[in-house]
């Protein structure tokens, strides 16, 4: 039976290769089980409150199972999808701030609805022709040097500078100008770790550190004195296996955000959670296909509508669910490598994450020191989309440098793709090429111009 719906032999493919597959891929991306509840649980909304860890690695793995095992049903890909790293940084450092966590994920619950609208309307093909190439390799990176500086000021191994030093230098090393203390070391020692199992190309290098320095941090964290871990003290839980606790599903609202700041705003960050989760999904999607061979006779995906469908659910459920938006993971590649051609492989991968429902004890133990080089790995593997763009074309590599320098700078997503959208269309202005800018560019970056501009349009219109 199983043979004949996923079309396992079909494929060239085995009932024990994806079995294979799919633990493989879930021990891939397994980390996000700790790394999103971090993510999402280190920032206060406008209103300085927190989501609670616990109820957050419920959140985040049930919409991880529900929805990796929709798509091996419906779309019949070996593709996982979980909570987006890069969008859950949005979420947590760019739109909670604004608004209420409410609000918030309702934004995304909003992205995710306008997904779908895209794909079924066929307007995906237009959005992607809209904009360059460049440009969307450009916003990976970016998003990667983001994530990789918030593991390094979430891990202390940077801290800013407080105003009273009288310094123009804003950031330094560690907290005082030098690494002190034992949690930096677990972090540095975290990194190293990180990147040598990445060097040598082992699979489920981001979770051996991540529990390799969890268990590191237990022990130091039993026999030194320690006056702060931060958010989370590794101390080891009471019992290892809890009951899940769903506190934070359907905590959203549709339209709050409008009410906690302006359309305008609004509109840009719904526009840029939809610019990330779209084109990630497409070179996701694309990239794990042809891995597997999957790809027809004309190079493209089989079913890509139904399984784009699909991914623009799971960013419904994710807001829904308070898990930041959920797409799909680059790291099914791993399952991939061990043979996974179907979406049975998929149904493996689901069941261990709904497995990790009832671990959510052992899963909160994980302090931000030994969590950290994870993003700081991610960071790196998000950076080499760098190679693909021309930097001997000004037209192209200034709007691909301004998108890459501004986001870490600004600490804002967003920023770093105005800046990127508006040098793209002013430089192909002053090249007398403005017509090779599509016209949804153009909107973008109108829109972009208005946001950037706020302040003094406010004052000119009298709003304040």
């Amino acid at each position: 039976m199983f043979d004949r719906y996923f079309r396992i032999s079909e494929r060239g493919s085995t009932l024990g290769r994806e079995i294979r597959g799919g633990l493989a891929t879930f021990f891939t991306m397994a980390y996000i089980l700790v790394l999103n509840p971090i993510i999402l649980g280190s920032a206060e909304d406008k209103f300085g409150h927190r989501l609670d860890t616990v109820q957050l690695t419920t959140a985040t793995a049930l919409v991880a199972a529900v929805m990796t095992v929709v798509m091996g049903i419906g779309g019949n890909l070996p593709l996982a999808l979980a909570a987006g790293l890069g969008l859950n940084a949005v979420v947590a450092f760019q739109i909670a701030p604004l608004m209420s966590w409410d609000d918030a994920m309702g934004l995304i619950v909003v992205e995710g609805l306008l997904i779908c609208v895209l794909v079924v309307t066929g307007l995906r093909e237009a959005v992607m022709r809209a904009i360059p190439q460049p440009l969307k390799q450009a916003i990976s990176v970016g998003i990667g040097l983001f994530i990789a500086f918030i593991g390094f000021v979430d891990a202390g191994f940077v801290s800013r500078i407080p105003d009273a030093a009288n310094t123009t230098v804003p950031v330094q090393l560690g907290g005082s100008g030098t690494l002190t203390g034992w949690p930096v070391l677990v972090f540095c020692l975290g990194v190293l770790l990180t990147v040598g199992l990445l060097a040598r190309k082992v699979k489920g290098a981001i979770l051996i550190s991540i529990v390799t320095m969890t268990l590191v941090a237990l022990v130091i964290n039993s026999v030194a004195d320690i006056k702060s871990w931060g958010l989370t003290t590794p101390e080891w839980p009471d019992k290892v296996v809890d009951t899940p606790d769903f506190g934070l599903l359907g905590h959203f609202s549709l339209f709050g955000a409008f009410g906690e700041t302006g359309a305008i705003t609004v509109v840009l960050l719904v526009f840029t959670l939809i610019l990330s989760d779209f084109f990630d999904t497409m070179g996701t999607v694309v990239g794990i296909t042809a891995e597997a061979g999957l790809l027809d006779e004309d190079g493209k995906v089989p079913h890509l509508g139904r399984v784009l469908l699909i991914d623009g659910a799971a960013a419904v459920a994710g807001g829904a669910a308070s898990a930041s938006s959920a797409t799909s993971y680059i790291e099914s590649a791993a399952g991939v490598g061990e043979g996974a051609r179907t979406g049975f492989a998929n149904l493996v991968t689901g069941g261990l994450f709904g497995l990790a429902l009832f671990l959510t004890p052992l899963l909160t133990i994980v302090p931000l020191q030994a969590a950290a080089p994870a993003l700081v790995a991610v960071g790196f593997l998000m950076m080499t989309q760098v190679k693909h763009i021309d930097w001997d074309r000004y037209d192209i590599a200034v709007p691909a440098f301004l998108t890459i320098a501004v986001m870490p700078f600004t600490y804002s997503i967003t920023n770093g793709i105005g800046a990127g959208f508006l040098a793209y269309a002013v430089i192909k202005t002053v090249l007398g090429r403005a017509r090779e800018v599509h016209w949804l560019l153009w909107a973008a970056s109108a829109l972009f111009l208005v946001y950037f501009a706020i302040d003094p349009i406010e004052q000119v219109l009298g709003v304040k």
